[in-house]
């Protein structure tokens, strides 16, 4: 496999030291397993489908995402022709997503560098890599964050990573899982730290349908909430 290009990836945050969160991640997961669960892994995309649908997500409603993806693969229905395309007929395509003028650089970006390194674009070799060369694998690629590089490395290659998007932030911090100073990418790791690697795609799938359920942004709904005895945010203790 030819190395990676130069650019060095993004660093992980370091970690605080060990804390004992608020409530334990194991209760977490027992309580909102109740009324999510049982969460069961199943692959949604291959691994570069997943990498580009998940570039096309940032900044925008997964609704909106599926719409420019979908649009994307009809107009130009391989990776390859994304590549040859005239970079403002990537943008056209994909501007129901949103940010389409950036991402669609970003995309050719990605593509072209995936397609130097390894002469194609089948990742799924990553998943029999150690997760931390994996995630600087990925994090080496232009515009590809550590969010961007979990959500492929959990949902297309069954690994062990923890992807923390905007609810899983906001959840933990108000279940102090994380400090409230502690940012989306700094909580990556606190978070891999914090549950174990069997536990770590289950508690993804469950904080996030809690946050879009009744942990949301603008009102909690904590008297529908099954941990709002415990939790220190919680308007119902």
């Amino acid at each position: 496999m030819p190395s990676p290009s130069k650019k060095r990836s993004p660093k992980r945050s370091a970690s605080p030291k060990k804390r004992i969160p608020t409530v334990a991640p194991a209760f977490v997961k027992e309580r909102l397993n109740s009324i999510y669960g049982p969460i069961e892994w199943r692959p949604r995309m291959i691994a570069i489908d997943e990498l580009i649908f998940t570039v096309l997500t940032q900044n925008t409603s997964d609704l909106n995402a599926e719409r420019a993806y979908d649009s994307l693969r009809k107009v130009l229905p391989t990776w390859g022709e994304v590549i040859e395309a005239e970079t403002s007929q990537v943008a056209e395509a994909i501007k129901r997503g949103g940010l389409s003028n950036q991402k669609s650089v970003r995309i050719q970006k990605i593509l072209v560098e995936i397609l130097k390194r390894l002469g194609h674009f089948e990742l799924e070799f990553l998943a029999d890599r150690p997760l931390e060369e994996a995630r600087e694998w990925f994090t080496s690629l232009p515009g590809v964050g550590p969010k961007t590089a979990a959500v492929v490395m959990a949902f297309s290659l069954k690994m062990p990573a923890f992807p923390v998007d905007t609810h899983i932030h906001r959840v933990s911090k108000r279940l102090g899982l994380i400090e409230e100073k502690t940012s989306a990418d700094q909580a990556h790791p606190i978070m891999e730290d914090l549950i174990p690697e069997d536990d770590r795609y289950d508690m993804h799938v469950l904080l996030i349908t809690h946050g879009r359920q009744i942990c949301k942004a603008r009102i909690a709904q904590c008297p529908r909430c099954p941990l709002a005895k415990e939790c220190p945010a919680s308007t119902a203790r």
